[in-house]
């Protein structure tokens, strides 16, 4: 029997560095709001077995590159992760790759008197944008996403025809409520040159579509509906090979209003928060390169 023990498959880092950019180059400022995780993959054997740290790069330069390139803008999660795996994979020779993680944060203007104000400002509390970019070599796979966004819809839901057996005490519908939390990430066609993308742009579209998605059509379950989502932004991006979903059913069930001498024609409900059906899938195009790498270290589909 062979004993020997080696070292797996490794990664280190700084994680969740939080980062606020105001620009205030004119008196109209604007602000920049991340939480940005930085790991790196390559030689570091010798700092596992040996104790020896020649090639770790600490963490907390890791932490201070962040912020130093935070003062130059961040123009979009994809763009700042773009920069930071060159910065790291070119400073440092034993550095081959590594994954880097951001979630940004959207902010408003407060309107005041009738106008946006120039400096000040409300979070936007409809979803957190996030982003990842996985480098290995010269090989690069570039994940946008979005997480948290909550919609629902009222009626054109509804759920029937399925198997039933002696523990079946879901009745059918054909109108419920439809509700969920939307997280997703799509994936750039690995190979493409991504300085020739508008990540902001992009991102509004895609999260423009879902939206539009989930509001067409009769949903018969929601794992339709989530098909269909999926199947409008590819239809619409080309750059996009594949894009995933987790996507609970936030249930509503009618209350029993009889006791009280009341109706309810579907009008009033009662919001449970668990235990929830939970829809998680892939849609891809057909063609679409395998790159299971870029999905590594993400927990269940998004």
């Amino acid at each position: 029997m062979n004993n020997k023990i080696v070292l797996g498959q490794n990664q280190y880092g700084k994680a969740e560095v939080r980062v606020v950019k105001i620009t205030r180059d004119t008196d109209r400022h604007e602000i920049e709001d991340l939480n940005v995780t930085s790991q790196l993959r390559g030689d570091f054997e010798a700092a596992h077995r040996e104790g020896d740290n020649a090639h770790v790069v600490a963490t907390d330069t890791q932490k201070n590159t962040i912020y130093a390139f935070a003062r130059e803008g961040v123009g979009s999660p994809e763009a700042f992760l773009l920069r930071l795996g060159n910065h790291f994979t070119s400073s440092f020779d034993w550095v081959s790759g590594g994954r880097w993680e951001a979630e940004s944060y959207s902010w408003d203007r407060i309107r005041a008197h009738g106008a946006e104000h120039d400096h000040s400002f409300v979070r936007n509390g409809q979803e957190v944008r996030t982003a990842v970019l996985v480098r290995d070599g010269a090989t690069a796979h570039l994940l946008s996403g979005l997480k948290d966004l909550t919609v629902l819809k009222s009626t054109q839901s509804g759920f029937v025809g399925y198997p039933k057996d002696k523990y079946t005490t879901l009745p059918e519908t054909a109108d419920r409520i439809l509700a969920t939390d939307v997280s997703a990430r799509w994936r750039y066609k690995t190979g493409i040159d991504f300085r020739a993308l508008d990540f902001n742009k992009n991102y509004d579209d895609v999260k423009a579509l879902l939206l539009e998605g989930f509001t067409e059509k009769y949903s018969h379950a929601l794992q339709q509906t989530l098909f269909d989502m999926g199947t409008k932004v590819l239809e619409a991006h080309s750059e996009i090979d594949e894009i995933r979903f987790s996507m609970p059913n936030k249930h509503h069930f009618l209350v029993d209003l009889s006791p009280f001498g009341l109706d309810n024609p579907n009008e009033v409900f009662f919001a449970a928060d668990r235990p929830y059906g939970l829809i998680e899938a892939t849609v891809q195009r057909d063609d679409a390169t395998r790159a299971d790498m870029a999905w590594a270290g993400i927990a269940g589909f998004c």
